[in-house]
């Protein structure tokens, strides 16, 4: 077990992260797959983008599916976890499906790419940042007409960037590259790669996905740790432990270190 030298880091901060620092005003927030940690990664970049001098940050989810109307959603979550009050979302839907046959289900009408549009334009003209988290993978349906969070981000070509949130573990190679392809084909600005859940104990799979993402030109911008909701960069994770979930009182660390990019990270 390693100990660590100095005070255990702080999350990223838009000030002191080049790569969260060049993000532009409208982020749009992209999984490879869903369940890779969305929104624990929107709250983190929500975390870290609040503290911006130049105005507040503001998430929007265009549709939310699988939660009742009196349950809390990804934007409570969002909410809960950065401090981040503006929070808002377009539709929701009890079905945990796409929004399209979420809505077919129960008769619900989906807002249009339009009023996504007209929505992330009014935010904008008063927070610094715009957080759009989307639902599932980048190609998942919207709305009634094939819409996607990628035509989407398209309306915005000049002052948006997509932050693609992957898994760590067997598969996400795979699932990354074609996402981050699928981007590139549409001409879309990438913000970065956040790996959405890094585990305390890491295997083989994991750390060698880990090396090949640093491999990439897609800025690597961090990594979420397992149990937690900020953003880290991979080089200060064993001087921070995770929690464990079903043991909040019980702090996890890391054993082993290896160089990584020129990184530290663990093993």
């Amino acid at each position: 077990m390693t100990t660590p030298t100095q005070p255990g880091p702080q999350p990223l901060e838009a000030d002191t992260a080049p790569g969260i620092r060049g993000l532009p005003r409208i982020i749009f927030v992209t999984g490879t797959d869903t369940g890779v940690g969305k929104t624990r990664t929107t709250a983190a970049l929500a975390s870290a983008l609040s503290g911006h001098r130049k105005g507040p940050v503001a998430v929007y989810k265009p549709a939310q599916t699988g939660v009742a109307p009196d349950e809390p959603g990804d934007i409570d979550e969002v909410r809960e976890l950065s401090g981040v009050d503006r929070v808002s979302e377009g539709v929701r839907l009890l079905h945990p499906m796409a929004p399209p046959a979420a809505a077919r289900r129960e008769g619900a009408v989906l807002p249009g790419l339009d009023d996504h549009v007209r929505h992330i334009r009014a935010e904008a003209e008063t927070a610094a940042h715009v957080l759009v988290e989307g639902a599932g993978g980048l190609l998942v349906e919207l709305d009634g007409e094939g819409h996607t969070l990628a035509d989407l981000a398209a309306r915005f070509p000049d002052n948006s960037a997509t932050i693609v949130v992957a898994r760590s573990g067997l598969g996400t190679l795979n699932h990354t590259l074609l996402t981050l392809e699928a981007l590139g084909t549409r001409k879309l600005r990438v913000g970065g790669l956040v790996i959405g859940c890094w585990p305390s104990d890491p295997d083989l799979v994991e750390t060698d996905n880990l090396k090949f993402f640093y491999g990439l030109n897609t800025p690597l911008l961090g990594v979420v740790p397992e149990g937690t909701s900020v953003l880290v960069r991979p080089d200060l994770l064993d001087q921070f432990p995770t929690v464990d979930e079903q043991n909040p009182n019980v702090k996890l660390s890391t054993s082993a270190r290896i160089r990584v990019g020129g990184y530290q990270t663990v093993m």
